[in-house]
Order: structure tokens, then sequence, then C-alpha cells
């Protein structure tokens, strides 16, 4: 037999259907039909002259000579697509190491639920998250230091690619028992009532109309829309306050408690600030914009398996919390 006549794709087959002991599970596998699975095994049992497989209650329990073909032959397919850069992917067997560049609210929003999810679906997974605020961000992506960044970017180059995760509003945080809780917010009490505002980053760091410019990647800086707020108070004659900012949005309960401040937040971290705690959340009284958080990579992961999981489990968190929001 010469193996520059044989069909690789066949030892593909092989592989699957050993593994499985089923043809329609192999054939999922490997994106085919349980057809064409079974006309790759005709193919191989008669180019080794074998059945290879018997069809039982149990499933395709191997023969001899494919138990002894299986070893040698399921190692070289590891090799080579080891070698060619294209090793499947499994997440319950995987011990992979992915990092994750994204902010506390992120991680809060979407990578904690994230982590439980990978109790059970990707035992041996792990996760580092790395903190958005850094300025080589973009930087760390090219040197394959961060996996994905999560974030709102206004900006992205070329060389990297981004999915959209959600969108979201804005929303209000005060301690219960606030002055303005047992009424509807009006734009005097946004003038009226100190604010704690998030921002990762300011002027200091390089931050224009609030978003941070490195290597042709642009993320947002602030955390609320400030335009909005200004527009709506100059109407009103008013002018806000800000009297805390902070880099940190876990910090926010703790500003907010016996005091008389508010807290501008993205609307999914107003929810999960609020859930079981003595915060209330409220809608603003003005329109603020809607923000659009976005997964980026760069381009030469588009295709490697682990990648594409990993985009599509935080795409499934990004969902949900959506979803929540209502």
């Amino acid at each position: 037999m010469s193996i520059g006549r044989t069909d690789l794709n066949l030892l593909k087959v092989f592989d699957a259907v050993y593994e499985e002991r089923n043809l329609v599970l192999a054939g999922k596998r490997l994106h085919i039909s349980q057809s064409a699975v079974s006309h790759a095994l005709a193919r191989l049992r008669e180019l080794v002259g074998d059945e290879l497989f018997m069809r039982t209650g149990k499933g395709m329990v191997p023969t001899g000579r494919a138990a002894a073909m299986a070893p040698a032959l399921r190692d070289s397919l590891r090799r080579i697509e080891a070698t060619l850069g294209v090793e499947p992917f499994s997440p319950q067997q995987s011990t992979r190491r992915f990092v994750i560049a994204a902010n506390d609210h992120l991680t809060t929003v979407i990578v904690a639920p994230l982590s439980r999810e990978l109790q059970r679906s990707a035992p041996g997974v792990d996760l580092v998250i790395r903190p958005f605020t850094r300025l080589d961000l973009a930087e760390q992506i090219d040197l394959r230091r961060i996996d994905l960044a999560i974030g709102i970017f206004s900006q992205v180059p070329g060389r990297l690619n981004s999915r959209t995760l959600m969108s979201q509003g804005e929303a209000i945080l005060m301690r219960k028992g606030h002055p303005a809780s047992r009424r509807k917010l009006t734009l005097q009490d946004m003038a009226k009532f100190p604010l704690v505002t998030l921002s990762v980053g300011g002027e200091e760091e390089g931050a224009v109309g609030g978003f941070i410019l490195e290597r042709g990647l642009a993320r947002q800086s602030e955390m609320f829309d400030r335009h909005a707020l200004e527009e709506a108070l100059l109407t009103a004659q008013k002018v806000p306050r800000a009297r805390v900012t902070v880099p940190h949005s876990l910090a926010i309960p703790a500003l907010l408690r016996e005091t008389e401040m508010l807290s501008i937040v993205p609307a999914s971290l107003a929810m999960a600030l609020a859930k079981n705690s003595d915060l209330l959340r409220r809608q603003p009284p003005y329109q603020a914009g809607t923000s659009t958080i976005r997964a980026v990579w760069h381009r030469r992961d588009e295709h490697d398996e682990g990648h594409v999981w990993l985009r599509e489990a935080v795409a499934a968190m990004a969902r949900l919390a959506e979803d929540a929001l209502g």
C-alpha cells in the first residue's frame, strides 16, 4: 500500500469512530453525515483488508486489527495536528490557560459566571484576568500575553478582530433611605447630590474624549456618558459635581453607604451591585447613550479551536447578562 495514494481524511474518520464507538457521534464530531462516515469506513476497510469495526448492541466495537492500529495511528494524527497548529480542542479534557483583559465591572458581570460554567464544562481550563486599565493593552494582544480583551472600543485596528457581546444603558445607584429614593429622580437631583463616577483612565493617561488610543486600539476610559449628563444639566442651567472618581467599581457600594451621593454606572453593573444589597438602582432622568461591549482578539487566533470555544463561551455569558436587563 502506498501512502501517496491514501486519503488521510480516512484516518480522521477511523480516529473519531474508534473514540466515539458510534457513527452518528463520529459524524457530528467531524461535521459530516452518518452516510459519509459509513462510506469512509468502507473505503478504509477495503484499503487495509479488515472490517475494523463490528456493529453490536453496544455500538461499533473495534476488531483486533483496529485495536492494534489505533495507538500508533492516533498518536501520529495528534503529532501532525500539533505540528500544523490544528490540534483539536476538547473543553472537558483541556488544561489550557486563557488570559482575558477586563475591568472589574465586566469581570463581575461576564467572567464570574463564565468561571462557574467552566467548573462544569471545562474543569481543567484556567482563566487569568488581566486589568483592562493597562496602557499597553494592544501590545499585550500582539505579544500573545492576552488572548481576549473585553470592553468598549470605538476603534479596532485591522490586525485585530472584534465581536459584539452586549449593549446596555446606564443606571443610577443610591443607598436605601436616600432622600431621593422615594420618588422619581430629577435633573435637580443630579445637580444637588454629589456624584461617584467610574473612570479607568483620565487625560493624564492619554484619554481623549473619554477614550484611550494606543497602537490603533481606542478603548473607553470613562464608564458613563458625561456628555449626555452635562448637556441635560446645561439645559436646566445646572452643573454636576463629581465628588469622587474611582477606577474600581467594587468601591462604589462603600462610598454610597451613609452618604447622599449618587453613582452613574453601566446598567448591568447597577443590577449586580444592587442585588441582595442595601443599594437601589434608578433610571437616569435624562437620555443617556447606549454602550456596546465587544470582545477583541488577534486575527491569528480567528480559527484556533480553543479560542473559538472561549469566544463562544464569553458571548453566551454576555447574552445572559443582557437578557437579565430586560
